[in-house]
């Protein structure tokens, strides 16, 4: 366990680098070179002409259509957004050269396009926009055969590595590998049975894995969990929500129910997955009125926001703030930031971030810079809120708080809270700056009365008495036991780079339970 959770963290901290949004659509784009490529050997269904007419049909409508609708609706547009939807849609509709189909495939795109616009709320689409291109494609063609219908070619045994590898990339990115995993399990799982129960009715005996494998690699379910139920936006925030729209969407996807002209399959499960998922996250989704900044540390800059509607998160979630702006770099323009704010100062949210300033800094990102050209007054997107980050539901529970450098602010809303609603718990935070100037949050933290470790190279000035500078401790797994010697009694959080945690995991998988909050900067 300690050598995978370092191997993770490091693994997270290169994927890292770059947005998921651009992470998605660079393993979509592999996945449509390596079916070009398969296509001219006659390892996958469409042939290589068919793919080329096809994709530039599904990229010249998509972008049209989000274009046109987003000069009408005054907002940036995400070429990305475009892209990535033409790309799924390549490999879930039936590439063709001829005229009627081709209409078909145009039609799906413009409806993918629309629904992110049509079918949202409060700047977030519901439904996943492929799912619904295509399933607008199904009932179309139930009075229109001529215009094609989804073929979901890229369940194919030729897909099925390229498929697995990159989107396996894409999952661990977003940290959507168990989510994704029962999905699969579940469809699967429910394919099987479906299939073991068509050949009993038949009279014919075959063993499950000679049903289990051809389903393995034949089936879209790797690509569907993959590339669209994992899509962020349309994902329940707490993990059990995303486990129970996994399993809703396993289920109907491997053993789909039959509605008479069609099935609830494939992309109709997703989109009932989606409305589930919108049912947990429907208030998730709000504006954010910058009101002010402040500079808490030398590094680090702290804005305050006011929430133009009801906002809720539970004390240490995060949320992502969109500041659409020209010319986005390859992170995009979203980003995570933990919450540092508690419930209990609603409307008031803050977030936090590191701001390095100076002639030896590393290159400013596009998000950075147009985050800091936002007036306050400005109203600012907030995709979502997301993470299960969030103290254990028993009270009694002991509990460690690891914090790196910026990485304290879930733990300032943890503790602010339970300093608000008087709830008493055993915490001991172990905090880690580069030196005394750079403890954020200090004031907030000795309020709440919790014991802090402070790791730094100077001796902060003025300690109260439940803080302690590990002068000559090293942090490092040896030492984190040194400072915390009832760590295996303790419930172990951390927050901070991943390098970090993946120097700690040898102490910290000593801990009862151990929960990360890996970041990579932003």
């Amino acid at each position: 366990m300690t050598a995978l959770t370092a191997l993770w963290n490091r693994v997270f901290a290169v994927l890292g680098r770059v947005s998921m949004y651009r992470l998605v659509l660079l393993a979509l784009a592999a996945l449509a070179v390596i079916a070009l490529v398969l296509s001219l050997f006659g390892q996958v269904g469409p042939g290589p002409v068919e793919l080329l007419v096809t994709s530039v049909v599904l990229a010249v409508v998509s972008v049209g259509v989000d274009v046109g609708a987003h000069r009408v609706l005054r907002l940036s547009w995400r070429w990305e957004s475009s892209a990535i939807t033409a790309l799924i849609l390549l490999f879930i509709l039936r590439p063709t050269l001829d005229p009627a189909g081709l209409g078909g495939i145009a039609l799906a795109a413009a409806a993918a396009a629309l629904s992110k616009y049509v079918i949202a709320w409060q700047g977030r689409h519901i439904l996943n926009p492929a799912a619904v291109g295509a399933a607008v494609l199904t009932f179309t063609s139930l009075a229109a055969p001529a215009l094609g219908s989804p073929s979901w070619w890229v369940g194919t045994p030729a897909m099925a590595g390229p498929v697995a590898l990159l989107g396996l990339a894409v999952l661990w990115r977003t940290e959507k590998i168990r989510v994704i995993t029962v999905f699969v399990v579940v469809a699967v799982g429910a394919a099987v049975m479906r299939t073991g129960a068509q050949y009993e009715a038949a009279g014919v005996d075959i063993e499950v894995w000679d049903i289990l494998l051809p389903i393995l690699v034949s089936s879209p379910f790797l690509f569907l969990g993959a590339f669209m139920l994992s899509e962020p936006l349309t994902m329940p925030p707490r993990r059990w929500q995303q486990f129970t729209v996994a399993g809703v969407v396993g289920v109907l996807a491997g053993w789909p129910i039959d509605l008479g002209s069609v099935t609830l399959g494939q992309e109709r499960a997703l989109l009932v997955g989606n409305v589930v998922a919108f049912a947990f996250a429907a208030r998730s989704a709000v504006r954010l009125v910058l009101e002010s900044r402040a500079q808490i540390t030398p590094t680090v800059r702290e804005l305050t926001f006011r929430a133009r509607r009801p906002l809720r998160f539970v004390p240490g979630q995060y949320l992502e703030l969109e500041v659409p702006h020209r010319h986005p770099d390859a992170r995009g323009t979203r980003r995570e930031f933990s919450i540092s704010s508690a419930p209990e100062d609603l409307p008031s949210v803050t977030v936090a971030f590191r701001e390095v300033d100076g002639p030896h800094a590393p290159p400013q990102s596009s998000y950075k810079k147009a985050l800091a050209a936002v007036e306050p007054g400005a109203p600012l997107p907030v995709t979502g809120v997301w993470g299960d980050f969030v103290l254990p539901a028993r009270a009694a529970a002991p509990i460690l708080m690891v914090a790196a450098g910026i990485g304290v602010t879930p733990f300032v809303s943890q503790l602010r809270h339970l300093h608000l609603s008087g709830e008493q718990r055993d915490v001991v935070l172990v905090y880690v700056a580069s030196d005394a100037s750079e403890l954020a949050y200090r004031a907030e933290l000795e309020q709440t009365g919790v014991p802090v470790v402070v790791f730094t190279r100077d001796r902060p000035a003025d300690l109260p008495a439940h803080w302690h500078w590990a002068r000559g401790v090293r942090l490092d797994a040896g030492g984190l036991v040194e400072t915390v010697p009832d760590i295996m009694a303790r419930h172990a959080y951390i927050s901070g780079p991943p390098g970090l945690i993946a120097d700690l995991a040898p102490a910290l998988e000593r801990a009862r339970s151990l929960t990360t909050d890996a970041f990579s900067g932003y």
